[in-house]
Protein backbone atom coordinates (compact mmCIF):
# COMPACT_ATOMS: atom_id res chain seq x y z
CA UNK A 1 0.00 0.00 0.00
CA UNK A 2 2.89 2.40 1.10
CA UNK A 3 4.49 1.77 -2.84
CA UNK A 4 1.22 2.25 -4.48
CA UNK A 5 0.84 5.82 -2.35
CA UNK A 6 4.30 6.57 -3.17
CA UNK A 7 3.82 6.00 -7.00
CA UNK A 8 0.63 7.88 -6.77
CA UNK A 9 2.45 10.71 -5.78
CA UNK A 10 5.38 10.41 -8.07
CA UNK A 11 2.37 10.57 -10.79
CA UNK A 12 0.76 13.61 -9.14
CA UNK A 13 4.07 15.68 -9.24
CA UNK A 14 4.68 14.85 -12.55
CA UNK A 15 1.05 15.59 -14.19
CA UNK A 16 1.79 18.91 -11.98
CA UNK A 17 5.15 19.78 -13.21
CA UNK A 18 3.83 19.01 -16.78
CA UNK A 19 0.57 21.58 -16.30
CA UNK A 20 2.83 24.03 -15.05
CA UNK A 21 5.06 24.27 -17.87
CA UNK A 22 1.47 24.06 -19.92
CA UNK A 23 2.14 24.17 -23.85
CA UNK A 24 6.13 24.62 -22.90
CA UNK A 25 6.45 21.06 -21.60
CA UNK A 26 7.33 18.53 -24.51
CA UNK A 27 9.16 14.68 -24.40
CA UNK A 28 12.50 14.61 -25.10
CA UNK A 29 13.91 17.83 -23.69
CA UNK A 30 12.35 20.17 -26.68
CA UNK A 31 10.46 22.98 -25.29
CA UNK A 32 6.88 23.22 -27.39
CA UNK A 33 7.32 27.16 -28.36
CA UNK A 34 4.86 29.62 -27.85
CA UNK A 35 5.82 33.47 -27.70
CA UNK A 36 3.64 33.87 -24.98
CA UNK A 37 4.93 31.30 -23.06
CA UNK A 38 8.40 31.10 -24.57
CA UNK A 39 9.03 34.41 -25.59
CA UNK A 40 12.16 35.64 -26.69
CA UNK A 41 14.44 33.39 -28.67
CA UNK A 42 17.82 33.57 -28.75
CA UNK A 43 20.52 31.08 -30.36
CA UNK A 44 23.40 29.15 -28.19
CA UNK A 45 25.89 27.16 -29.98
CA UNK A 46 23.89 24.96 -32.74
CA UNK A 47 20.33 25.51 -30.45
CA UNK A 48 17.67 27.85 -30.36
CA UNK A 49 16.34 28.58 -27.10
CA UNK A 50 14.06 30.32 -25.12
CA UNK A 51 13.65 33.21 -22.74
CA UNK A 52 14.62 30.62 -20.25
CA UNK A 53 17.46 29.07 -21.72
CA UNK A 54 15.07 26.15 -22.53
CA UNK A 55 15.73 24.39 -26.19
CA UNK A 56 12.62 25.04 -28.37
CA UNK A 57 11.75 23.81 -31.90
CA UNK A 58 9.69 25.78 -34.11
CA UNK A 59 7.75 23.56 -36.76
CA UNK A 60 5.14 25.17 -39.18
CA UNK A 61 3.58 26.60 -42.69
CA UNK A 62 5.72 29.10 -45.44
CA UNK A 63 3.20 31.07 -47.17
CA UNK A 64 3.72 30.87 -51.27
CA UNK A 65 4.56 34.58 -52.62
CA UNK A 66 2.29 36.93 -51.08
CA UNK A 67 1.68 38.52 -53.89
CA UNK A 68 0.34 36.09 -55.75
CA UNK A 69 -1.48 34.17 -53.32
CA UNK A 70 -2.58 36.85 -50.52
CA UNK A 71 -5.56 35.80 -49.56
CA UNK A 72 -4.05 33.50 -47.03
CA UNK A 73 -2.20 36.37 -45.26
CA UNK A 74 -5.33 36.15 -42.56
CA UNK A 75 -5.39 35.01 -39.26
CA UNK A 76 -8.42 32.40 -39.34
CA UNK A 77 -6.42 30.85 -42.28
CA UNK A 78 -3.25 30.69 -39.20
CA UNK A 79 -5.50 29.48 -36.63
CA UNK A 80 -6.46 26.49 -38.56
CA UNK A 81 -2.45 25.55 -38.87
CA UNK A 82 -2.18 26.77 -35.10
CA UNK A 83 -4.75 24.45 -34.41
CA UNK A 84 -3.11 21.27 -35.94
CA UNK A 85 -0.09 22.66 -33.31
CA UNK A 86 2.12 24.72 -35.95
CA UNK A 87 3.79 26.97 -33.69
CA UNK A 88 5.48 29.01 -36.95
CA UNK A 89 4.65 31.08 -40.29
CA UNK A 90 6.70 32.24 -42.80
CA UNK A 91 6.32 35.01 -44.93
CA UNK A 92 7.47 34.40 -48.20
CA UNK A 93 8.11 38.06 -49.86
CA UNK A 94 9.67 37.44 -53.27
CA UNK A 95 12.08 40.34 -54.72
CA UNK A 96 12.73 39.64 -58.61
CA UNK A 97 9.79 37.65 -59.76
CA UNK A 98 6.77 39.29 -61.63
CA UNK A 99 5.24 41.80 -59.12
CA UNK A 100 8.38 41.23 -56.77
CA UNK A 101 9.06 44.06 -54.24
CA UNK A 102 12.04 44.78 -56.57
CA UNK A 103 9.93 43.72 -59.90
CA UNK A 104 7.94 46.10 -60.23
CA UNK A 105 5.43 44.99 -57.40
CA UNK A 106 3.39 47.18 -55.20
CA UNK A 107 5.94 47.91 -52.41
CA UNK A 108 3.62 49.33 -49.91
CA UNK A 109 0.86 47.04 -50.76
CA UNK A 110 3.45 44.26 -49.66
CA UNK A 111 4.80 45.56 -46.69
CA UNK A 112 1.04 46.17 -45.56
CA UNK A 113 0.49 42.07 -46.43
CA UNK A 114 3.76 41.53 -44.30
CA UNK A 115 2.05 43.61 -41.39
CA UNK A 116 -0.77 41.98 -41.87
CA UNK A 117 0.35 38.51 -41.26
CA UNK A 118 2.40 39.65 -38.66
CA UNK A 119 -0.15 40.72 -36.64
CA UNK A 120 -2.38 37.22 -37.87
CA UNK A 121 0.62 35.26 -37.02
CA UNK A 122 0.61 37.22 -33.23
CA UNK A 123 -3.55 36.97 -33.09
CA UNK A 124 -2.51 32.93 -33.21
CA UNK A 125 0.31 32.88 -30.58
CA UNK A 126 3.06 31.56 -33.80
CA UNK A 127 6.44 33.02 -34.65
CA UNK A 128 7.09 34.76 -37.80
CA UNK A 129 9.54 34.95 -40.34
CA UNK A 130 10.22 37.72 -42.57
CA UNK A 131 11.90 35.99 -45.66
CA UNK A 132 13.01 38.79 -47.92
CA UNK A 133 12.58 35.63 -50.91
CA UNK A 134 15.05 35.77 -53.62
CA UNK A 135 15.10 33.20 -55.98
CA UNK A 136 15.57 34.51 -59.78
CA UNK A 137 17.43 37.47 -58.87
CA UNK A 138 20.39 34.76 -57.76
CA UNK A 139 22.91 36.87 -55.77
CA UNK A 140 21.59 38.95 -52.52
CA UNK A 141 23.76 41.67 -53.35
CA UNK A 142 21.86 42.69 -56.56
CA UNK A 143 19.41 44.46 -54.61
CA UNK A 144 21.11 45.10 -51.42
CA UNK A 145 20.70 48.40 -50.85
CA UNK A 146 16.52 47.77 -51.41
CA UNK A 147 17.03 45.02 -48.75
CA UNK A 148 18.16 47.58 -46.19
CA UNK A 149 15.94 49.83 -46.89
CA UNK A 150 12.90 47.30 -45.78
CA UNK A 151 14.76 46.10 -43.11
CA UNK A 152 14.92 49.21 -41.42
CA UNK A 153 11.65 50.04 -41.87
CA UNK A 154 10.03 46.89 -40.92
CA UNK A 155 12.34 46.96 -38.14
CA UNK A 156 11.25 50.42 -37.13
CA UNK A 157 7.37 49.53 -37.08
CA UNK A 158 7.88 45.87 -34.77
CA UNK A 159 11.30 46.86 -32.87
CA UNK A 160 12.68 44.14 -30.57
CA UNK A 161 8.96 42.06 -31.09
CA UNK A 162 9.96 38.40 -29.50
CA UNK A 163 7.81 37.01 -32.12
CA UNK A 164 9.67 38.22 -34.78
CA UNK A 165 12.65 36.03 -36.98
CA UNK A 166 14.21 37.88 -40.06
CA UNK A 167 15.43 36.13 -43.17
CA UNK A 168 17.69 38.11 -44.98
CA UNK A 169 18.14 36.12 -48.60
CA UNK A 170 15.89 32.64 -49.47
CA UNK A 171 17.39 30.63 -52.02
CA UNK A 172 21.51 32.05 -53.21
CA UNK A 173 22.02 30.88 -56.11
CA UNK A 174 23.32 30.65 -60.01
CA UNK A 175 26.98 30.53 -58.36
CA UNK A 176 26.41 33.29 -55.65
CA UNK A 177 29.69 32.42 -53.44
CA UNK A 178 29.62 32.07 -49.75
CA UNK A 179 32.27 34.76 -49.48
CA UNK A 180 29.50 37.34 -51.66
CA UNK A 181 26.34 36.07 -49.08
CA UNK A 182 28.56 36.74 -46.11
CA UNK A 183 29.56 40.58 -47.18
CA UNK A 184 25.92 40.87 -47.68
CA UNK A 185 24.93 39.60 -44.47
CA UNK A 186 27.43 41.59 -43.03
CA UNK A 187 26.08 45.02 -44.38
CA UNK A 188 21.93 43.97 -43.58
CA UNK A 189 22.19 42.21 -40.00
CA UNK A 190 23.29 46.13 -38.89
CA UNK A 191 20.48 47.34 -39.98
CA UNK A 192 18.14 44.82 -38.54
CA UNK A 193 20.20 44.99 -34.91
CA UNK A 194 19.61 48.82 -34.62
CA UNK A 195 15.68 48.52 -34.22
CA UNK A 196 15.48 45.23 -32.96
CA UNK A 197 19.08 43.87 -31.24
CA UNK A 198 17.99 40.58 -30.15
CA UNK A 199 16.36 39.15 -33.40
CA UNK A 200 16.97 35.87 -34.78
CA UNK A 201 18.18 36.32 -37.94
CA UNK A 202 18.45 33.53 -40.65
CA UNK A 203 21.24 33.23 -43.34
CA UNK A 204 21.06 31.82 -46.90
CA UNK A 205 24.10 29.53 -47.75
CA UNK A 206 24.63 29.02 -51.41
CA UNK A 207 22.75 26.61 -53.97
CA UNK A 208 19.69 26.86 -53.22
CA UNK A 209 20.61 26.41 -49.49
CA UNK A 210 22.33 23.41 -50.16
CA UNK A 211 26.06 24.26 -49.66
CA UNK A 212 25.60 24.44 -45.88
CA UNK A 213 29.01 23.08 -44.96
CA UNK A 214 30.59 26.00 -46.63
CA UNK A 215 29.17 28.36 -43.37
CA UNK A 216 30.03 25.40 -41.27
CA UNK A 217 33.38 26.55 -42.76
CA UNK A 218 33.39 30.39 -42.63
CA UNK A 219 30.68 30.95 -39.82
CA UNK A 220 29.96 35.11 -39.42
CA UNK A 221 31.18 36.00 -36.45
CA UNK A 222 30.82 39.88 -35.61
CA UNK A 223 27.17 39.12 -34.87
CA UNK A 224 24.68 36.66 -32.56
CA UNK A 225 21.49 35.78 -32.42
CA UNK A 226 22.16 34.08 -36.12
CA UNK A 227 20.84 31.12 -37.52
CA UNK A 228 22.30 29.38 -41.46
CA UNK A 229 19.27 28.13 -43.75
CA UNK A 230 19.11 24.78 -45.49
CA UNK A 231 16.54 23.80 -47.53
CA UNK A 232 15.39 19.63 -48.59
CA UNK A 233 12.50 18.86 -51.20
CA UNK A 234 12.54 14.80 -50.03
CA UNK A 235 12.00 13.82 -54.02
CA UNK A 236 15.24 15.36 -55.14
CA UNK A 237 18.00 15.75 -51.94
CA UNK A 238 19.01 12.54 -49.62
CA UNK A 239 21.59 11.06 -47.48
CA UNK A 240 24.32 13.27 -48.73
CA UNK A 241 22.65 16.54 -47.98
CA UNK A 242 21.26 15.06 -44.47
CA UNK A 243 25.11 13.60 -43.96
CA UNK A 244 25.62 17.19 -44.71
CA UNK A 245 23.41 18.95 -42.00
CA UNK A 246 23.86 16.50 -38.89
CA UNK A 247 27.65 16.86 -39.34
CA UNK A 248 27.09 21.01 -39.71
CA UNK A 249 25.21 21.47 -36.32
CA UNK A 250 27.75 18.49 -34.37
CA UNK A 251 29.93 20.88 -35.44
CA UNK A 252 28.30 23.67 -33.84
CA UNK A 253 26.56 26.03 -36.55
CA UNK A 254 22.74 26.82 -35.93
CA UNK A 255 20.88 25.54 -38.57
CA UNK A 256 17.03 26.49 -39.68
CA UNK A 257 15.21 24.51 -42.78
CA UNK A 258 13.28 27.56 -43.61
CA UNK A 259 11.65 25.53 -46.54
CA UNK A 260 11.66 22.18 -47.26
CA UNK A 261 8.93 19.68 -49.44
CA UNK A 262 7.92 16.10 -49.70
CA UNK A 263 8.11 16.17 -53.65
CA UNK A 264 11.11 17.01 -55.64
CA UNK A 265 13.09 20.29 -56.27
CA UNK A 266 10.77 21.88 -58.27
CA UNK A 267 7.88 21.85 -56.13
CA UNK A 268 6.11 19.32 -57.83
CA UNK A 269 6.24 15.38 -58.67
CA UNK A 270 5.66 12.13 -56.74
CA UNK A 271 5.97 12.72 -52.78
CA UNK A 272 8.18 10.65 -51.65
CA UNK A 273 7.28 9.73 -47.96
CA UNK A 274 9.92 7.25 -47.40
CA UNK A 275 12.43 10.01 -47.97
CA UNK A 276 10.83 12.75 -46.02
CA UNK A 277 10.13 10.48 -42.85
CA UNK A 278 14.29 10.20 -43.18
CA UNK A 279 14.95 13.55 -43.09
CA UNK A 280 11.94 14.41 -40.29
CA UNK A 281 13.99 12.03 -37.81
CA UNK A 282 17.00 13.35 -38.18
CA UNK A 283 15.28 16.84 -37.70
CA UNK A 284 13.52 15.94 -34.62
CA UNK A 285 16.62 13.98 -33.33
CA UNK A 286 18.74 17.12 -33.63
CA UNK A 287 16.11 20.02 -32.63
CA UNK A 288 16.11 21.69 -35.99
CA UNK A 289 13.27 24.10 -36.60
CA UNK A 290 11.00 23.98 -40.16
CA UNK A 291 8.82 25.27 -41.95
CA UNK A 292 7.30 23.12 -45.12
CA UNK A 293 6.29 24.89 -48.55
CA UNK A 294 3.84 26.25 -49.18
CA UNK A 295 0.45 27.22 -47.97
CA UNK A 296 -1.56 28.14 -51.84
CA UNK A 297 -4.07 26.35 -54.13
CA UNK A 298 -1.32 26.23 -56.56
CA UNK A 299 -1.62 23.24 -59.10
CA UNK A 300 1.79 21.69 -57.51
CA UNK A 301 2.07 18.77 -54.95
CA UNK A 302 4.08 21.25 -52.84
CA UNK A 303 1.10 23.12 -52.43
CA UNK A 304 -1.23 22.08 -49.21
CA UNK A 305 -4.38 23.00 -50.65
CA UNK A 306 -6.30 21.13 -53.52
CA UNK A 307 -6.36 23.42 -56.42
CA UNK A 308 -10.34 23.06 -56.21
CA UNK A 309 -10.48 24.81 -52.50
CA UNK A 310 -11.34 28.13 -52.90
CA UNK A 311 -11.38 28.05 -48.81
CA UNK A 312 -8.92 30.51 -47.25
CA UNK A 313 -10.07 29.17 -43.61
CA UNK A 314 -11.79 26.08 -42.21
CA UNK A 315 -10.46 23.92 -44.55
CA UNK A 316 -11.74 20.48 -44.56
CA UNK A 317 -10.13 17.28 -44.79
CA UNK A 318 -11.36 17.87 -48.94
CA UNK A 319 -9.38 20.98 -49.50
CA UNK A 320 -5.90 19.67 -48.37
CA UNK A 321 -4.06 17.97 -50.97
CA UNK A 322 -1.25 14.88 -50.18
CA UNK A 323 1.04 17.81 -48.71
CA UNK A 324 -1.34 19.17 -46.38
CA UNK A 325 -3.09 16.25 -45.33
CA UNK A 326 0.97 15.12 -44.12
CA UNK A 327 1.60 18.55 -42.62
CA UNK A 328 -1.59 18.19 -40.28
CA UNK A 329 -0.77 14.66 -39.26
CA UNK A 330 2.57 15.79 -38.26
CA UNK A 331 2.01 18.63 -36.39
CA UNK A 332 -0.60 16.90 -34.42
CA UNK A 333 1.83 13.81 -33.60
CA UNK A 334 4.24 16.21 -32.94
CA UNK A 335 2.45 18.60 -30.89
CA UNK A 336 0.00 15.95 -29.06
CA UNK A 337 -2.88 18.45 -30.35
Amino acid sequence: MRKLTRLLALLLCFFAFAEACGEGYAEGGITMARPSTTGALHVEGAKLLGQNGEAVQLKGISTHGIAWFPQYVNAECFQAFASWGANLVRLAMYTGEYDGYCAGGDQEKLKALIRQGVAAAKQNDLYVIVDWHILSDNDPTTHKEEAKQFFAEMTAEFGDDPSILYEICNEPNGGTSWGTIKAYAEEVIPVIRENAPNAVILCGTPNWCQFIWEAAADPITDFDNLMYTMHFYAGTHKDDLRNAMREAVEGGLPVFVSEYGLCDASGNGALDLESTKAWMDEIDALGISCAMWNLSNKDESSAVLQPSCTRTSGFSDGDLSGSGLWLRDMLKNWSGT
